[in-house]
């Protein structure tokens, strides 16, 4: 199974067992066997009816919408969802015990850190200088104090420095071409390139951990490290923390140094940049790729790809509320 990316405006139909997506530009058609869609992302302007819900919610397939600028702006997902009474109360109860929630808290943003330092601990591998090592005492000075932090609110804090050096560092270390130093973090909108991706690729990240909280009994709305209001999913959010620099960064690194995205592939529109549809295209395959790379699993032992980790993280997550294990969160080998 993998997932379906409308960027064409059109028709979304269900054509007998199969999905059909008629493009207004060319009037072509393309099928789409529901065997095999994971699910879908729709960047387009698409039409589609609730005998199309209908059909995607029997066979739980969730339909992630962007808007014209890529960002992420609702999904429909199966009302036959997985989640059960007793996985909820145990994440309501883990949110409102400050304790509970903050240990979880700390174990994503511990997640999250690591694997930015060890992309940091490649580079300085492979440097003969001495500027990966300055950043990698300075992120190891921020880790040290991570077992002292004592609420959620400081804990972000601890977060926003950690990466703001992380970022000086690719900035310094990573990448050369000045179009793609980013400077300081701007998000809604990006007003260069390199916020451009960081934005464009974080939000395909909380998609497709939502994807596979939706797989789990996990009720995506309640989250510990983002908290949990009337408005947005929070779980995937918190997930989606250790994956990022798993996947978004080493894609971002990737089509950055390899020229596969340059100056041509961004639009100046409503004071901030944004990738085209070219871009995008490019993007998404090379995140998709990193996606599919198989790793060694250690517990396990066979090649498992890094969209089957995402949903094994999310199982994590549920055994840790239900005090069946303690969880730990992914760390990657590179």
């Amino acid at each position: 199974m993998k997932p379906v990316y409308i960027f064409q405006s059109g028709m979304l139909s269900r054509k007998g067992n199969t999905l059909a997506f008629k493009s207004q530009e060319d009037e072509k058609t393309k099928y789409f066997p529901v065997e095999n869609v994971s699910e879908i992302k729709i960047f387009g302007e698409v039409d589609l009816n609730k005998r199309v819900l209908e059909f995607v919610s029997s066979n739980n397939i969730p339909i992630h919408f962007y808007n014209y600028h890529g960002f992420y702006i609702g999904s429909f997902y199966p009302y036959e969802h997985n989640t059960n009474g007793m996985t909820i109360v145990k994440q309501v109860e883990h949110y409102l015990s400050e304790k509970k929630r903050l240990i979880l808290a700390k174990k994503f943003i511990e997640g999250a850190m690591r694997n930015m330092l060890k992309i940091v601990e490649y580079y300085e591998r492979r440097n003969e200088n001495q500027s990966p090592r300055s950043y990698r005492e300075k992120l190891q000075e921020i880790l040290a104090r991570l077992d002292s932090v004592a609420s959620i609110e400081e804990l972000m804090a601890q977060e926003g420095n950690y990466r703001e050096v992380y970022y000086s560092f690719i900035d310094d270390v990573v990448v050369s071409d000045d179009l793609f130093k980013m400077g300081t973090r701007e998000k809604r909108p990006p007003t260069n390139c390199m916020n451009t991706l960081v934005s464009f690729g974080n939000s395909l990240m909380y998609s497709t951990v939502l994807t596979y909280i939706y797989q789990t009994p996990l009720d995506p709305r309640i989250g510990y490290l983002h908290s949990t209001n009337f408005r947005r999913f929070s779980l995937n959010l918190d997930i989606a923390e250790i994956f990022k620099p798993v996947i978004v960064d080493r894609t971002i690194f990737n089509v950055v140094n390899k020229k596969m995205i340059n100056e041509k592939h961004f639009k100046k529109v409503e004071g901030g940049i944004h990738l085209n549809d070219d871009g995008k295209k490019i993007f998404i395959q090379d995140y998709e790729d990193h996606l599919n790379t198989t790793i060694m699993h250690k517990s396990l032992k066979r090649n498992v790809s890094y969209r089957s980790l995402i949903k094994q993280e999310a199982y994590k997550v549920l055994k840790h509320l239900l005090e069946e294990k303690e969880y730990t969160p992914f760390l990657m080998r590179w």
